[in-house]
């Protein structure tokens, strides 16, 4: 795909989502990647009325890199998944503190190497909060692109 064919993409895509904004309820880099985290296989909605309560009793990476399992399964429980995102949440800020000084890393490498953090949790840290440009797809949107592809192939040949 040419560079002038992205940019008429991305150009028709603002047209038709002017406000597009993440939903999630955020003060900082961090808090934003955690509740991205948290945020696979449920709704914002449901993130944003856990996140208020964990990052009053967590506010940074260090202090969540020290946490109990058992306490932020706890306090995120109603999300559901809560055994295993409260385990990578306290995984990825032992890692923020150990290998980033706590600063949340803004290359996709980098991100996708945390626990819990796969291309789509990536690209919205870096869309949102670097503002790189980006475009975090869920897999039900590729899917759905893959079988448009296929189809428009199909239809190409039929002629």
């Amino acid at each position: 795909m040419s560079k002038d064919e992205v940019a008429l993409i991305l150009q028709n895509l603002e047209n038709l989502f002017p406000h597009a904004s993440c939903e999630l309820i955020y003060h900082n880099l961090f808090e934003l990647l955690i509740a991205v985290s948290l945020s696979a296989q449920t709704t914002d909605k449901a993130v944003n009325k856990v996140t208020p309560n964990l990052f009053a009793a967590y506010p940074d990476a260090l202090s969540l890199s020290q946490a109990s399992q058992m306490d932020v399964q706890k306090i995120i429980q109603t999300i559901g998944l809560s055994h295993n995102k409260s385990k990578n949440i306290i995984a990825l800020s032992k890692i923020l503190i150990e290998k980033y000084q706590g600063e949340v890393p803004r290359e996709q490498e980098q991100l996708e190497s945390l626990p819990g953090v796969g291309r789509k949790t990536a690209n919205v840290i870096l869309t949102e909060g670097y503002h790189i440009p980006r475009l975090p797809v869920d897999t039900h949107v590729e899917r759905a692109v893959s079988y448009t592809h296929l189809r428009a192939h199909e239809t190409v040949l039929d002629l």
